[in-house]
């Protein structure tokens, strides 16, 4: 029985300290996996902010060519057929779009939908207008799309105010 009381006596506390060292080793370890993940998430976001940046650029660039005041001055009619010229436009924006489409992936889901929201606005705006009857040539047209932006505001401001608010929310 004293052999047994003897060997408890020294086994106990070796467990114990056995036990304790385990729980501050995991501890240890487990903070430096996270502080690990965290100077890598760090480094990322190093990388990918230029990256984010350049795409909220670009999208602000499409936005602005989009812009229907410098999209008309930019596409001239050719023989001044008000339909020919609608469609001429709204291919130019499509075009335009589908030039973009990567940044997505770049950009926030709202932000994106805000972009898209636009684009299909600025379509809407140019496709009603051409259905007008009152506008009967693509000078017509040009002239009342540009009555409809003095009086309303452009769906691509609209969209360049929130991706500005966007961008500073990062920054």
């Amino acid at each position: 029985m004293e052999k047994i009381i003897e060997l408890l006596t020294y086994t106990i506390p070796a467990i114990i300290t056995g036990a304790v060292a385990y729980y501050f080793f995991m501890n240890h370890t487990n903070f430096e996996q996270q502080r690990i993940k965290l100077m890598l998430l760090k480094e990322n976001q190093k990388g990918s902010l230029p990256i984010r940046l350049q795409a909220y650029e670009r999208m602000t660039l499409f936005l602005e060519r989009i812009n229907p005041a410098k999209l008309l001055l930019r596409i001239t009619s050719i023989n001044n057929d008000k339909e020919a010229y609608a469609l001429s436009i709204i291919n130019t924006i499509e075009q335009e779009f589908e030039h973009n489409l990567s940044q997505q992936i770049y950009i926030s889901e709202k932000c994106w939908s805000v972009i898209i929201a636009s684009k299909n606005a600025t379509i809407q705006l140019i496709k009603q207008t051409e259905l007008n009857e009152e506008v009967k040539t693509a000078q017509d047209l040009r002239e009342a799309i540009l009555t409809k932006m003095l009086e309303n505001t452009s769906p691509s401001l609209t969209a360049l105010a929130f991706i500005k608010n966007e961008v500073k929310s990062f920054i």
